[in-house]
């Protein structure tokens, strides 16, 4: 940074450069943290709130000297110029200052493929953000909760009324693991809605204001998957916006079943297309609804984080628990909130985990004992 003559420098109008993003605030172990990135580079980094409270209001248009008395009124300490220069430094240095150039973006390989035959993934599109853009502007008229609230409460009929079902959807189950072919078929519907499942969480990022780094296939043999990586929602400022993202694709899996279950409820009990289609809609329900647990790595988690503005919820709610088994002290040390989440989390977890064993024991017996 070049000097500045003392006196001088709390005049300044330094400004962040456009397009760095900084998070809301995150719970992470006993700390409040922000999230800072440069998109460009793809750097990022954490900062508390009193870092954070300054690089909010670096916009070029107040002086240092305006923040300064902001910051000292919220946190009853004026800062100095010692470390006004140390935090300018320390910006200047990462290249986020406005008129500083960007990082060099990471070259990403020319290279598709990666890993091996057994296990690795292979990148689908060269530019994945560009094709959810194009998905997501075919597909903007439908993305309006004047067309979605209807969708979703037919959804949730079809799961309530596929639920007193069940009985009849595991008889057809059984009678479809007889016949490969048409069992062959289902599982490909599986898959098909699994891609749709990761298409849905892009496009939802495209229409809050996310982006999407990569589209691919990703397989550890004999089990291959889509996968869409989607970036930068959680600096979205709307918990309801990255909550939408997070629930994209079970939404998607269930709006992938409404047409099989209206064509379900032409049909007669017995006909064979009707069973198979009891499978399609047990299958599709299972696993848009287990996708919904709070238990990483799957969407219901992501969504607790989100709902409950807390980074690292399953590691941090394990260390804590380690922790308070041993040594109570530092664990009360936590703030209120934190012990409060993480407690709940893991006590809740651990319940949760014995409550789908239990039912999926429960589950396999009752089926077997039929047959």
């Amino acid at each position: 940074m070049t000097p500045v003559e003392r006196g001088a420098l709390t005049a300044l109008k330094p400004a962040l450069r456009d397009g760095i993003l900084l998070s809301p605030p995150l719970l992470n172990g006993a700390a409040t943290v922000h999230l800072v990135k440069d998109p460009v580079s793809g750097s990022a980094f954490e900062v508390g709130p009193k870092e954070f409270f300054l690089l909010s209001r670096l916009d070029g248009r107040r002086t240092l000297e305006e923040i300064g008395t902001e910051y000292g009124t919220a946190f009853g300490r004026r800062l100095g110029e010692a470390n006004w220069q140390q935090l300018l430094a320390l910006l200047g240095s990462r290249r986020l200052l406005a008129g500083a150039p960007p990082e060099a973006a990471p070259q990403r390989s020319a290279k598709p493929f990666s890993g091996t035959l057994l296990k690795g993934t292979l990148r689908m599109v060269a530019d994945a953000d560009a094709t959810t853009a194009r998905l997501h502007r075919g597909l903007r008229p439908l993305l309006s909760r004047f067309v979605l609230l209807p969708l979703l409460l037919l959804c949730l009929c079809m799961e309530v009324l596929l639920a007193t079902e069940v009985p009849v959807l595991a008889d057809d189950t059984w009678w479809l693991l007889h016949r490969p072919v048409a069992l062959s078929a289902v599982a490909a519907l599986m898959w098909l809605s699994t891609a749709l499942h990761e298409l849905a969480h892009g496009v939802a990022a495209r229409h809050v204001g996310g982006t999407v780094s990569e589209i691919g296939l990703r397989w550890r043999l004999p089990v291959a998957i889509m996968y869409c990586t989607v970036d930068n929602y959680r600096y979205l400022r709307r918990r309801r916006d990255q909550l939408a993202v997070a629930a994209a694709g079970a939404f998607a899996n269930l709006l992938f079943l409404l047409p099989f279950w209206l064509w379900w409820t032409l049909l007669d009990e017995g006909d064979p297309t009707r069973r198979v289609l009891s499978v399609v809609l047990l299958a599709g329900s299972l696993q848009a609804l287990v996708n919904l647990v709070p238990l990483p790595p799957l969407d219901g988690y992501t969504m607790l984080g989100h709902a409950l503005r807390v980074t690292r919820l399953a590691p941090g709610s394990s260390e804590y628990m380690r922790l308070w088994l041993r040594d109570r002290t530092r664990a009360e040390a936590y703030p209120p909130r934190a012990r409060t989440v993480y407690t709940v989390y893991g006590a809740g977890s651990a319940v949760l985990v014995g409550c789908l064993l239990a039912t999926a024991v429960l589950a396999v017996w009752s089926f077997a004992a039929t047959r």
